[in-house]
């Protein structure tokens, strides 16, 4: 495949940056999408110049590291992350916009990469459980009917990526913490914190400046892991609950 790329470059946030424009030729369609940008980094080196940063880690699907904007959609066309993207979804000749997340709260490092730490400091608000450390209990020593865990389970494969924001024309964050919130929050374990938990998380979201959620569906359409929009609908409701509690 022969490909031309327009990609982001900027060397820091303080610095604008523009798209720069690359020819690609050679490219499997089996290679994965980051494969793809590993063999123009190869080529800028050998040319001399400087290749073109960007976050990738276990590129199977799980860390939620890989965070590209591919011709306006994030992670591209496919309902996957970037890492799991082949190029196969593309065709020969094409010409392929990648882009960093787009948003306040996700400042940009360097070209592709964005700093992501304001996920990071909403978990630490409040994405955890206060329980005794020690050995492990049994599995079967906390019941959790089925509905429960399987809910839990389903707002727990959210990788934290970012797609969410970057999908939003907000720049809203409550997709992503509604899943850290609600898998916490159905659980008996989590249940001594549930209220302080989505009070905190909520108001951290909004001391990092993510935008205001509208409920367009945009993040819900672009979670490579599934999340689903009523999620946000959940957490608001524990929301209502918890602030209803605290000013009695």
């Amino acid at each position: 495949m022969k490909l031309t790329l327009r990609v982001w470059r900027q060397q820091n946030a303080d610095t604008p940056g523009a798209m720069t424009t690359y020819e690609i030729d050679g490219i499997s369609p089996d290679m994965s999408f980051l494969e793809m940008l590993d063999t123009l980094n190869e080529e800028l080196i050998v040319e001399g110049d400087e290749p073109v940063a960007f976050d990738h880690d276990c590129r199977e699907g799980i860390c939620g590291a890989c965070s590209l904007v591919i011709n306006g959609d994030a992670h591209g066309p496919e309902r996957t992350t970037t890492c799991q993207l082949h190029m196969r979804s593309f065709q020969d000749g094409q010409t392929i916009d990648v882009e960093p997340w787009r948003a306040s709260a996700f400042p940009v490092v360097k070209d592709l990469v964005v700093d992501r730490s304001a996920f990071d400091r909403i978990i630490q608000s409040g994405g955890y459980i206060s329980a005794p450390t020690g050995t492990a209990p049994d599995a079967h020593a906390t019941p959790v009917p089925k509905p429960d865990a399987d809910f839990a389970f389903e707002h727990a494969e959210c990788i934290g990526c970012g797609a969410c924001v970057a999908a939003c024309p907000n720049g809203s964050a409550m997709l992503f913490t509604s899943a850290k919130v609600n898998h916490l929050n159905v659980l008996p374990q989590g249940a001594p914190d549930r209220e302080t938990r989505v009070l905190d998380m909520v108001a951290t979201m909004d001391e990092e400046g993510f935008g205001g959620c509208t409920l367009t569906g945009e993040c819900a359409t672009a979670c490579p892991k599934g999340i689903p929009l009523p999620s946000i609908a959940a957490m608001n409701k524990e929301w209502l609950r918890a602030a209803r509690k605290v000013r009695r």
